[in-house]
């Protein structure tokens, strides 16, 4: 059986440790945040809540799971250590070089990262072919695809012990060829929201019609077939029309629109803080949060082909 640990306990480790103790893994959970700790149970129930509601394999327990407040102890002796800290390469890199001192030397080092390139995380380590990226969508417990990254160092092998580790946690790897910023997933992803976020800037649409174009038009599409399977199904001719035209009209900023950073700069960064691009109260915020996750159960329980 193998033993991992997940470093950081914030908006996705909760929800990867209880997915990967479901697999059957004994896992260790360490933060440096007292707070953090003392919430992370409550989170980690309500991951395996879901997950019983999605009816994934149980070859494990919350019981699996044990909480640590000192990171030497939490990585003895582990095969796989998961990193979820922070976005920020300074704190990652930090953290990579703690873990290179204390761990065994074939466990393999993951991170969560949403971005940042895999081969600047294997600087200075002392075995960078066990560095790889494994990149988990959030909520972690529910959606399946999980990117993989090799960075420019590491091994195969890693690769390929990753690819089994996740299929054997009946989860779907997907193999990033190339090290870029954002793997692919975010590449698509922030293309989408820079477009999204320009059109209700220019006053073509509001937020909320935004939305209901987004997720009744495209994402209704894309959640039945992907981007490269509907170029077929609508004709590559038809692609190659709108887009000698539409292409050049898209928008192409290279900063972030001041329609987020006026409202990050004021504190308004959304349901964390209540108010975002729309507003929210506590009791919003609950209802919101119970509604998708029942909502996302049911939609991949429908792709998959169950009842």
């Amino acid at each position: 059986m193998t033993i991992a640990a997940v470093i950081g306990l914030g908006t996705m480790g909760p929800g990867i440790a209880a997915t990967l103790a479901r697999g059957g893994m004994k896992i260790r959970v360490y933060d440096t945040s007292a707070e953090a700790l003392e919430k992370a149970p409550g989170m980690v129930a309500m991951a395996f809540g879901v997950l019983d509601r999605l009816g994934m394999p149980d070859k494990g327990s919350a019981d699996d799971i044990s909480y640590h407040t000192d990171l030497a102890e939490a990585v003895d002796g582990v095969g796989l250590v998961v990193e979820t800290v922070p976005e920020k390469l300074e704190i990652k890199a930090a953290v990579f070089a703690e873990l290179d001192k204390i761990v065994s030397a074939d466990c393999v080092l993951a991170s969560n990262t949403s971005g940042i390139p895999i081969t600047k995380l294997q600087e200075g380590n002392s075995n960078p072919g066990r560095v790889i990226g494994m990149h988990w969508s959030n909520p972690p417990m529910i959606i399946p695809m999980i990117e993989v990254i090799a960075g420019g160092q590491t091994d195969q092998g890693t690769v390929d012990w990753m690819c089994d580790t996740i299929k054997g946690l009946s989860l779907l790897p997907v193999v990033v060829k190339k090290d870029v910023a954002g793997f692919v997933e975010n590449r698509i992803l922030y293309a989408i929201m820079r477009e999204s976020v320009d059109l209700v800037e220019q006053g073509v649409i509001d937020a909320e019609g935004l939305d209901t174009c987004v997720q009744w038009g495209i994402g209704y599409k894309l959640a039945i077939i992907g981007p490269m399977a509907l170029l077929d199904m609508a004709g590559l001719d038809i692609y190659q029309a709108v887009g000698s035209y539409l292409n050049a009209e898209l928008c192409n900023r290279p900063d972030v629109s001041p329609y987020i950073t006026d409202r990050t700069k004021a504190g308004n960064l959304g349901q964390k803080t209540g108010s975002g691009i729309f507003s929210y109260t506590p009791d919003d915020i609950q209802r919101l949060r119970g509604e998708r996750a029942a909502a996302f159960v049911a939609v991949r329980k429908a792709l998959e082909g169950k009842s």
